[in-house]
């Protein structure tokens, strides 16, 4: 018997109450499945999904069962950038996975239809999905449209910082915001979101070739219509997320991120997944896999062209097949099929008929993901480095950085905020060889912000971009470019050595090695040795600052958290710091 079905047997109020809306007697004997979306005024990604949840519903419908829309509205890291409302960006993943929660198991359902396209919202709602394990299928958002002459959202930030050095007039920046976003979807670059789409279908939860589908298209509506009538099937035979998420599947997903050049984010967001399906995964195993797949897609902001083009080159499906030799292809999938056999099988799939009706300014799609015998470079795009800065790790995402610079040593230059580094970027007072700390922006410090203004006024200046480096704590976008090191663990607020750095320190990064380690003081070298003796002198003055928040979702979250190098997500025990 259903879910559903049986607790309408202990439940005399259930029935009378949905028929109290729009149900009918008929509805109430059929599976019953949540339509779960981000859908809200937020930001153009979620803006258009309401209409994907009225397709679903029909498709539900035509297929034997009713659909109920619920709500969960996620927020935009674009509108948070630049003031406080960005610490409140990482903490949204848990609220988005923890309401889906209570909506799914508060009234009783079968099944799950998850629509959300943006960077908190497909892994909050991927998170739930782990923890409820129904059958479940995950609808992709789609792609916003890149604007007049290939302007993308995160052009708006390099020329605010052109604009503000006095490189460039007003009137060319503003230009930009007008033309930035002409159509709802995920932002037009490999950032967070669109990363996010395609690892949810490298996990095989959503369709084959449904992540990044242009959002302006018809091809969306059509998938969403399809994958309801796939979440039906998955009701039938009664397969769950647990058979369809294994660590092969993270493993799959790992190596398509690597291909895809994808966002340091998914460092964050695939091990909190994993945690809610009992799967560890460890930043060791993002690095080794990292090693061995190439990076071939040319998407911004490592690479030429928006993600539109990306879809049209093949989008997914045409990754996995030219890395098909890295990945486990006997996985199960929503289909109900194994990975192997959705590959062997896309003419099943006539939404993807739309890659052929490609755009008119369509460059080679072997410009856009190339082979994999003549890769954009042999490994992936992200390394893990450790050191005595980063006992615990960091990440870099080098497939975004300037050639030549795997290795910098350079002095420190030290913030306990992003917002007083970005204006010594943007005044100038940053110099060539600096490498910039900005602390106390972790998941326990401030809630885990990105630096992403500070990072695009470094990769704007040509001087800098190329000779400085940024350490941090906290996080970065998924559109940064440039040297930028991030999830630096412990945090300086647990006491990781972060905290102890001081100004002129020589900072060594050596990314082939994956390394990165303080080797100076006050600008003169210094042995191993006597480095961790003058560490543990500083640390013995050192004091924990006291909390930035203490109440709200803040509050509870700061308090919570686990480590970025874990996943940043909420655990029953406060992580033990240094």
């Amino acid at each position: 018997m259903l879910k559903s079905q049986r607790i309408r047997e202990i439940g005399p109020e259930l029935d009378a109450l949905k028929l109290g809306m729009d149900w009918s007697i008929e509805d109430l004997a059929k599976p019953q499945i949540m339509v779960s979306s981000t859908y809200g005024y937020g930001h153009p990604g979620s803006f258009h999904l309401d209409k994907l949840v009225e397709v679903a519903i029909r498709s539900l419908a035509r297929g034997g069962g009713k659909g109920a829309s619920f709500y969960v509205s996620d927020m935009c890291d674009g509108i948070a950038q630049g003031h406080d409302g960005m610490n409140y960006s990482l903490v949204s993943r848990e609220m988005i996975a923890n309401m889906v929660e209570i909506q799914a198991e508060a009234t009783p359902h079968d099944g799950l239809v998850m629509i959300s396209s943006c960077d908190k919202a497909v892994p909050g709602h991927l998170m739930a999905a782990g923890r409820i394990n129904l059958p479940t299928i995950h609808v992709p958002g789609g792609s916003m449209a890149p604007g007049k002459d290939g302007t993308t959202v995160d052009m708006t930030a390099r020329y605010y910082a052109q604009y503000r050095r006095g490189e460039i007039p007003k009137e060319k920046y503003l230009a930009s915001q007008l033309a930035a976003c002409p159509t709802c979807g995920a932002c037009q670059f490999m950032g967070t979101a669109s990363t996010m789409q395609v690892m949810a279908e490298a996990l095989g939860l959503a369709l084959p070739g449904a992540a990044l589908i242009p959002a302006d298209s018809p091809y969306l509506e059509q998938m969403t219509e399809l994958a309801a009538h796939y979440l039906m099937y998955l009701v039938e035979k009664g397969i769950t997320v647990r058979d369809i998420i294994t660590k092969e599947a993270f493993e799959n997903a790992i190596a398509v991120h690597a291909a895809i050049g994808g966002s340091s984010n998914a460092l964050l967001h695939l091990p909190a997944i994993a945690y809610e399906l009992d799967i560890e995964l460890d930043a060791d195993l993002f690095d080794r896999i990292h090693r061995e797949v190439p990076f071939l897609v040319n998407t911004i902001p490592s690479g030429e062209y928006a993600t539109q083009y990306f879809w049209y080159s093949g989008g997914v499906p045409e990754v996995m097949k030219r890395i098909k030799k890295h990945l486990h292809l006997d996985v199960l999938t929503v289909t109900g099929r194994t990975l192997g056999e959705n590959l062997e099988s896309l003419a099943d799939f006539p939404y993807l008929k739309g890659m052929e009706k490609r755009p008119e300014n369509m460059p080679d799609p072997d410009r856009v993901i190339f082979p994999v015998d003549t890769p954009i470079q042999q490994e992936g795009a992200i390394a893990v480095l450790r050191g005595n800065l980063a006992p615990d790790g960091a990440i870099v995402k080098h497939s975004a950085l300037p050639a030549g610079m795997c290795y910098l040593l350079g002095k420190a230059r030290v913030f306990d905020r992003e917002e007083d580094a970005m204006e010594a970027v943007l005044q100038k007072e940053i110099k060539p060889g600096d490498v910039i700390i900005i602390r106390y922006e972790g998941p326990k410090g401030s809630g885990m912000p990105e630096m992403f203004y500070t990072t695009e006024a470094i990769a704007s200046d040509p001087e800098l971009a190329s000779s400085i480096a940024l350490i941090t704590d906290g996080r970065f976008s998924g559109a940064t470019r440039g040297p930028a090191i991030g999830h630096v663990s412990p945090e300086a607020v647990e006491g990781g050595p972060i905290a102890l750095v001081e100004d002129n320190d020589l900072i060594e990064i050596d990314i082939n090695n994956r390394s990165l380690n303080i080797v100076g003081i006050n600008g003169e070298k210094k042995e191993g040795a006597e480095i961790e003796k003058i560490l543990a002198e500083r640390f013995k003055k050192w004091e924990r600052p006291e909390p930035r928040y203490t109440r709200g979702i803040l509050g509870l979250y700061t308090q919570l958290a686990t480590s970025g190098m874990k996943g940043a997500y909420i655990t029953k025990e406060p992580d033990i710091g240094q």
